[in-house]
């Protein structure tokens, strides 16, 4: 079978949280659960850095505008990540050249980032963080679920993705308002804080009153 379905599933759970997907994947290649997985994502030190840096994120997704910020960084390390896991599992499987797979895995990762990061700027325009809480868990519960899926029936899994993907899409189409609003609140308090800043500054070099006007 082809691995083009493992690889798009995989691309759009690198999208939403690409450490979780690696520390997946190599763990049930080192438990024996699949062959499909490269002894490169099995390897100790790999699964080390990638469940510290998983526990890293699920902290930083929990805390409105510390995961916008978190996933600002994560602009390029998703699709990055998602296109070397898709090469890596074709180059394992050989039904695909892994520069094809790579392509699919990191666009695939990049769209779903952009679902996933908007969704939060829209999300953190609300006061209350519970919403963020609920997002994340039900995030990483989807990339968990799919990506355990995807290794017993990885076309049926696909299928899902892609509609995720889809739905996720047409959502970010309608927060478009609440996105700019988020945008423009953040500009705006870089602003402040940049006149705060110029403030302490010329206060600072200020010099102090002359005493001898006293007298």
């Amino acid at each position: 079978m082809s691995v083009l379905p493992l690889v798009f599933t995989s691309g759009w759970a690198s999208g939403i949280n690409a450490y979780a997907v690696v520390l997946l994947f190599g763990i049930f290649g080192a438990t024996g659960l699949t062959d499909e997985v490269p002894e490169s994502l099995q390897r100790t030190d790999v699964l080390v850095v990638a469940g510290v840096l998983f526990l890293c994120e699920a902290v930083a997704d929990k805390i409105p505008y510390v995961d916008s910020a978190w996933d600002s960084v994560h602009t390029v390390i998703r699709p990055i990540a998602g296109a070397v896991v898709a090469a890596l599992l074709a180059g394992q499987n050989g039904s695909l050249p892994e520069l094809a797979a790579g392509a699919v895995g990191g666009t695939t990762a990049l769209l779903s980032h952009f679902v996933k990061a908007g969704t939060r700027m829209a999300v953190n325009t609300t006061p209350e963080p519970f919403s963020n809480v609920a997002l994340s868990l039900a995030e990483d519960l989807g990339v968990a679920a799919i990506v355990t899926f995807a290794i017993f029936n990885p076309v049926a899994a696909a299928t899902i993705a892609a509609v995720l993907l889809a739905l996720g899409l047409a959502i970010l189409f309608f927060l478009a308002q609440r996105i700019r609003r988020f945008l423009r609140r953040r500009a705006q308090r870089r602003e402040e804080k940049h006149l705060a800043d110029a403030g302490r500054r010329a206060a600072r070099t200020q010099p102090p009153p002359d005493e001898s006007d006293h007298f």
